[in-house]
């Protein structure tokens, strides 16, 4: 319906919503589980980040909500959400594809979701011991393409030494496309020391 106090667009109202979500609440509740962590997709929401997805792949059931031309009815939203999300500061014409986002990122940190159970723990954002970091970069054959080669350590067999290669790496990438990452990254001093040599070396660069 029209917005209350004038203004372009429409408002979802709030009692079909409330409805809705009520029933979806009575009818989990009744076949034996417990009730759904509602989350309203909203721009005004907290915004998504790999700890918040890795928060609620913990909780039992989650009942997203879409909101759709201008808003929700603010009632609802204050009756029936555990919390909002955003997935970015941008608008879109609806939260069906932030749902779509969100539930592709819990899923797939549920155990099982995954052919391999370390696929979610070593990448980009990941909130491991060692994590916050972008990931490092892949490579797969061929060994040589348009004349570039894969770097010699990956193909080397040494272990400890293509460990060491992808840290640094990432490092460098999350220095070079993300480096707001690195305040809040799980470093120790001496990569803390060499994330700040790229820092000042690419402010240099900048400046001149």
């Amino acid at each position: 319906d029209y917005p209350y106090g004038g203004g372009p667009g429409m408002v979802m109202q709030a009692q079909p919503i409330y409805d809705c979500c009520v029933d979806v609440i009575r009818q989990m509740e009744e076949a034996g589980h417990a009730r759904p962590h509602v989350v309203f997709m909203t721009a005004a929401g907290t915004p998504l980040t790999e700890e918040k997805c890795k928060q609620l792949a913990q909780k039992d059931s989650l009942l997203l909500v879409c909101g759709h031309y201008e808003g929700i009815d603010e009632r609802v939203i204050e009756a029936l959400a555990d919390e909002e999300i955003s997935i970015g500061d941008y608008v879109l014409t609806g939260g069906e594809l932030p749902a779509m986002v969100v539930a592709d990122a819990v899923v797939r940190l549920i155990p099982g979701a995954l052919g391999d159970e370390m696929s979610n723990v070593d990448e980009s954002f990941s909130t491991a011991e060692d994590g916050g970091l972008l990931e490092y970069a892949q490579y797969t054959r061929p060994a040589e393409f348009n004349g570039e080669g894969v770097p010699p350590v990956l193909v080397s067999g040494d272990h400890a030494k293509v460990d060491a290669w992808r840290r640094k790496n990432a490092i460098e990438r999350t220095c070079r496309w993300r480096p707001d990452l690195i305040e809040t990254a799980r470093l120790t001093p001496q990569e803390r020391a060499y994330a700040q040599e790229i820092l000042d070396a690419s402010y240099s660069q900048s400046e001149e």
